[in-house]
């Protein structure tokens, strides 16, 4: 035998030769494996012979291993245990139990109904790995046509949704948030008119439209144009500039506890203060993986 022509042996005879190794008896070995003995003790010649030595000497009652058999039954028990996670891991991938999600999400889908989602996932499949990136809207729909994502939650409206679909995935509303040191911290209600000639800290449009001009609807509807003094990237951004007094702004309700000690909010009434958000991926058929995430996701 040499390395250009190694031995052909495949699975089944290793199974074969594992079980007349472990009983030591080839009748007990063939019932073991549902076959009859003569086959099972061919198969056996066949395989010493492919691999040039004796594997199993047989006295007139009794057969035992030889050095070579003990060595070839600790790897076969090895390469069939291998095998059979190859299987496994095939067919959970396959079947969506096994794989990596690259999911995308804004930041104020962490304080709604994602975490609990989330966790109920992990649970069920602890084979999928998914990894998390927090990212503006326009960000996510970007790396979702460059393949760097695999699902989003975003805030529409999307602007160019060509080669993208979407689903829903939950809904917020938006708060005043305010410096606790800021006069309107502790009023019992506080509205959007209330902070015309207060310096806003904001979002740049671009990063995510939908919310950006909801926001400035509101500021025009109650009667006034917001003075910008702050823009931030991200909505933790923008709250830890008003931790620090640099303004108001106006944010999604559910994120009401970040920096609760610093900040009041006091959500805004009405329906013109609610907002949607929407799972969204590539059109087309998903990864497995990536299709059992989306189905858990979706409401």
């Amino acid at each position: 035998m040499t390395q250009d022509n190694p031995p052909r042996i495949d699975l089944r005879v290793l199974r074969q030769f594992v079980a007349v190794a472990e009983e030591l008896h080839f009748t007990r070995a063939a019932a073991r494996l549902a076959m009859s003995q003569p086959p099972l003790t061919t198969a056996v010649r066949r395989l010493e012979q492919e691999v040039g030595a004796t594997l199993i000497e047989r006295g007139r009652k009794t057969i035992r291993l030889t050095p070579a058999g003990v060595v070839l039954l600790a790897e076969a028990k090895r390469l069939l245990f291998v095998a059979n996670e190859a299987l496994t891991a095939t067919r959970d991938a396959a079947a969506g139990t096994r794989g990596r999600v690259l999911l995308g999400y804004v930041g104020s889908a962490m304080y709604g109904r994602l975490p609990e989602t989330l966790r109920a996932f992990r649970r069920a499949y602890p084979h999928v790995r998914i990894d998390l990136h927090e990212m503006t809207t326009v960000a996510q729909l970007a790396a979702l046509r460059a393949s760097s994502l695999d699902l989003a939650i975003v805030i529409p409206p999307l602007g160019d949704a060509a080669g993208l679909q979407t689903a829903a995935f939950d809904s917020d509303r938006l708060a005043i948030a305010v410096p606790k040191a800021h006069p309107l911290a502790d009023a019992l209600a506080v509205t959007v008119d209330a902070l015309a000639g207060e310096p806003f800290v904001c979002w740049p449009r671009e990063q995510g439209p939908g919310f950006h001009d909801q926001v400035m609807r509101l500021c025009g509807d109650a009667g006034f144009s917001p003075m910008i003094a702050h823009e931030a990237y991200g909505m933790h951004a923008v709250l830890s500039l008003v931790a620090v007094e640099a303004g108001v702004a106006i944010v999604p309700a559910s994120m009401r506890q970040v920096r609760a000690a610093e900040i009041a909010y006091h959500p805004v009434a009405g329906d013109a203060a609610r907002f949607d958000l929407q799972l969204c991926r590539r059109a087309g058929e998903a990864e497995p993986a990536t299709a059992r995430l989306e189905f858990a996701l979706r409401v």
